[in-house]
């Protein structure tokens, strides 16, 4: 039987993973790997009062998801939840694709969170179930897993991973804001706006944009 989190009682863990930033002409791209430690306790910290409706990362303003990011991250440091974010560069981006750097990342992830639980043992595909949003995919090893499309709406535990990877690639590409400050990177992230296009046409390409994806 299935509980609000898309999770079978019986199961100790449950794994969220979303991708962030395949469609930016700049930067790098992100996938996190969202872990469930307890689900009690953690449902009880979703349903805090205090915090934004939990929703797709898209759908939240910047202010929501740095309330959700820091929540987050105190759950983590009290067990209730472990993650990792994985980032590949634009420069792998148009050597190899987005599509492999979206499975290099998600598998990077993956491990991290599942490494770090000591889940790696012989039983830990029957332990807990990973959720991917839209196309992704986890490794064939990971026998309890399960693609939902807009999952990032539907299921909290890929909602709260598509926060993470939002925030933080959001943060990097400040980052380079600051250090390329001619193309307004700490506004658009990264994405084809027209401002952005116009920074590209009077100022060249930047080393941190995707060659492949500009025409």
């Amino acid at each position: 039987m299935k509980n609000s989190i898309g999770v079978d009682k019986d199961e100790k863990y449950i794994i969220g993973i979303d991708e962030v930033g395949r469609g930016p002409i700049a930067g790098p791209v992100a996938v996190c790997a969202f872990l469930i430690k307890d689900n009690s306790l953690f449902l009880t910290g979703l349903a805090c009062k205090e915090l934004p409706k939990l929703k797709d990362s898209k759908k939240l303003s910047k202010k929501q998801r740095e309330v959700w990011f820091e929540h987050l991250k105190v759950a983590k440091a009290e067990g209730f939840c472990d993650y990792a974010v994985s980032f590949v560069s634009s420069e792998n981006i148009d050597k190899f694709g987005i599509n492999k750097c979206i499975q290099k990342a998600l598998n990077e992830s993956l491990k991290k969170v599942t490494t770090s639980e000591n889940l790696l043992r012989k039983d830990f595909q029957t332990s807990f179930s990973v959720f991917l949003d839209g196309g992704l995919h986890a490794p064939v090893e990971y026998i309890n897993q399960e693609t939902i499309i807009k999952g990032d709406e539907l299921l909290p535990v890929i909602s709260c991973a598509s926060i993470m990877a939002k925030v933080m690639r959001d943060r990097v590409m400040e980052n380079f804001a600051k250090k390329y400050p001619e193309y307004g990177f700490e506004n658009h992230v990264g994405y084809g706006t027209k401002a952005h296009y116009d920074a590209i046409k009077k100022n060249g390409q930047s080393p941190i944009h995707r060659k492949s994806f500009i025409h």
